[in-house]
């Protein structure tokens, strides 16, 4: 390599080394540094017979993507509704623009040239990390962004007008809306899922094992409409709606009253006081004596948000623009039916509905009526419907690869998905403060399966260290009923505790214990110096958060650091799950603490074949 670029990169390396992530900054000056690479080796590379042979294997996804990069690019939106004659794919159009003859064609090849080194790249890693018993494991997300490459060529297997989410929750009280537009299943099942199979078998080419994240989508997923921002009013899809005539023999006539925002005067007055007439004056209308409705220009929460924003342009009134929109969206959510868009004689109960004024103000005969429906609807007549869903999706994954699968199973759990991991033999996921026992607050580890993975934490909450410090009661409540101490926990997650939450989890029976870098760098107090709040990756429950976590370590200086490796080698060897390498007479850990010793874990295992496993996320 040139010794200019060389230089660049060293200087690159520098200037990006800050303590988050600038993935715009990192992109552009990776992608500029390529640039200059590609035009002095492309010919070389471009004619190479392992060029050709990557190009060979994997031109059909190979094209559409060299082509979406283009045009993304070109149009400077990623947004292909926007590309004009682009935005409906075809395959005429595609090879077009990527035909030899094209005017773009060196842009195409730059982008055939970075998606094959990637490739070489993590074949190395995948072998090296083979050749030493390392095993990677990836992950397949429940969806893909609306502006990808996937929504442009295969629109049809998308339901571009929803979105994806997850019902309320201890987490979120008003669910979560991802963005990400719901699956066309009957469409996916006309050539046998064959988008879902490619995926599988590409992925098999790298890693050993997969994560199906928020597997409870493959039975049913949490739709939202498009025009949503929140995560509340939704509906499961797919389900078995309430029809028109099954409320009407139960005494339910009054659809509107039911289905539309329940708006009342007091309402207003007790959630915006002295404001309440503006606000009135520029979202409702007043249809009769104190009774309101949205005016259509803002019906949906798209809507509410970008009036609001208008009227705070020209007001002086509106000093909390955020309480303000959240009590509109509460408004427009005080429903006990949603009408579904496609059929207006069938319904869906609101979630929580038993928390809306719209409820509480019924008779009492329609009160009982909707309750009695509501848990009918959630808990009991989807669950045939739920399970052959799934049994029709998930084999297809299964069968597509012979990596290991994992299903991410948190969250509301139906009746019907457990039964249904077993039978095909899916593993579990484990996460002792989000236990899948509705009657425990903190899982047992001791008492998990075998088809299991144990973690402390996860990507998509926050670290152990994290959760501590954070919520008091619930850490006084884990001192005293899985520590089995009377005595006031330390407000600081402190490397003893760490190491018996961590010792837990690798004595546990799940065939894997996993466990977030962050959790066990905090078993030395010298790598706790970071805020705890800083170390989360993800937030599922803020769609504004942005991933931008980097590890504050170094590889090299852990690499030296005999203590720690002493203190991980000691736990894995000493709970049964170690390979031979690390089959050593287990030392005493080298943790400092001044507190006084936390109560061992006195789990007791006898599984075969565990693993224990370090995530970087």
């Amino acid at each position: 390599m040139p010794e200019d670029i060389k230089k660049d990169i060293e200087d690159a390396r520098k200037k990006l080394d800050g303590k988050d992530v600038d993935y715009e900054a990192t992109l552009a000056t990776k992608l500029s540094i390529a640039k200059r690479v590609f035009s002095r080796e492309k010919d070389f590379i471009l004619n190479s017979s392992s060029f050709q042979k990557f190009f060979s294997e994997n031109q059909d996804w190979l094209k559409p993507y060299a082509a979406f990069c283009f045009l993304r690019d070109f149009f400077e939106t990623s947004d292909h509704s926007q590309w004009g004659r682009f935005s409906n794919y075809s395959e005429d159009k595609l090879e077009k623009l990527v035909s030899k003859d094209s005017l773009h064609y060196g842009v195409i090849q730059f982008h055939y040239y970075i998606q094959y080194h990637l490739h070489l790249q993590l074949s190395e890693a995948a072998e090296y990390a083979r050749n030493k018993g390392v095993v990677l494991k990836g992950d397949l997300p429940i969806g893909v962004d609306r502006n990808s490459v996937d929504t442009w060529v295969y629109r049809n297997l998308f339901r571009m007008n929803t979105s994806t989410g997850a019902p309320p929750d201890y987490f979120a009280k008003n669910g979560q809306n991802w963005g990400f537009p719901t699956y066309n299943w009957e469409e996916m099942s006309k050539d046998n899922y064959a988008w879902w199979r490619a995926r599988l078998t590409q992925m098999g080419k790298y890693f050993s094992a997969y994560r199906i994240d928020h597997i409870l989508g493959f039975f049913r997923i949490w739709e939202l409409p498009d025009h949503a921002m929140t995560g509340l009013i939704g509906k499961f899809r797919p389900s078995i709606p309430l029809s028109q005539e099954e409320l009407e023999k139960d005494g339910i006539w009054d659809f509107n009253r039911l289905t539309r925002p329940y708006i009342r005067k007091e309402f207003l007055q007790e959630k915006f006081g002295a404001t309440w007439t503006f606000v009135a004056a520029n979202f409702l209308n007043e249809y009769q004596k104190d009774c309101y409705e949205f005016m259509e220009d803002c019906s949906t929460e798209k809507k509410i948000a970008a009036k609001l924003k208008s009227c705070a342009e020209g007001s002086l009134l509106l000093e909390n623009v955020d309480k303000i929109r959240n009590d509109l969206f509460d408004l427009l959510k005080n429903i006990v039916l949603i009408r579904d868009p496609e059929d207006a004689r069938k319904f869906y109960p609101r979630f929580n509905l038993e928390d809306t004024s719209s409820f509480k103000d019924l008779d009492d005969h329609s009160k009982n009526v909707m309750k009695r429906l509501y848990y009918d609807y959630y808990f009991h007549r989807q669950d045939n419907l739920w399970r052959q869903n799934a049994l029709k999706t998930l084999p297809v994954l299964l069968n597509s690869s012979s990596m290991l699968a994992c299903g991410e199973d948190l969250g509301l759990i139906p009746a019907c998905v457990h039964p249904v991991l077993q039978e095909l033999g899916l593993i579990g996921l484990r996460i002792q403060r989000m236990p899948s026992e509705p009657d425990l607050e903190f899982g047992i580890p001791s008492q998990y399966g075998y088809m299991t993975v144990c973690a402390p934490s996860c990507h998509d909450c926050s670290t152990l260290r994290a959760w501590w410090e954070e919520d008091e009661e619930r850490r006084r409540r884990f001192f005293r009923s899985v520590v089995g101490s009377d005595a006031l926990p330390p407000s600081q997650c402190l490397p003893d505790i760490v190491h018996f939450v961590i010792r837990q989890h690798v004595e546990a029976p799940s065939m894997w214990a996993i466990f977030p870098l962050q959790d066990l760098l905090a078993l030395k107090e010298e790598y706790t110096t970071r805020p705890s709040t800083e170390e989360t990756i993800n937030d599922p429950t803020n769609p504004k958060h942005y991933w931008r976590y980097r590890v504050h370590v170094t590889l090299e200086s852990l690499m030296k650091d005999k203590d720690l490796m002493t203190t991980i080698r000691n736990l894995i060897s000493g709970s049964g799950r170690s390979c031979p390498s690390l089959g050593e007479a287990a030392e005493k850990p080298q943790i400092a603490s001044s507190q006084a010793k936390i109560p061992t874990a006195t789990q007791q295992n006898g599984a075969p074949q565990k693993q224990a496993i370090a995530s970087c996320n």
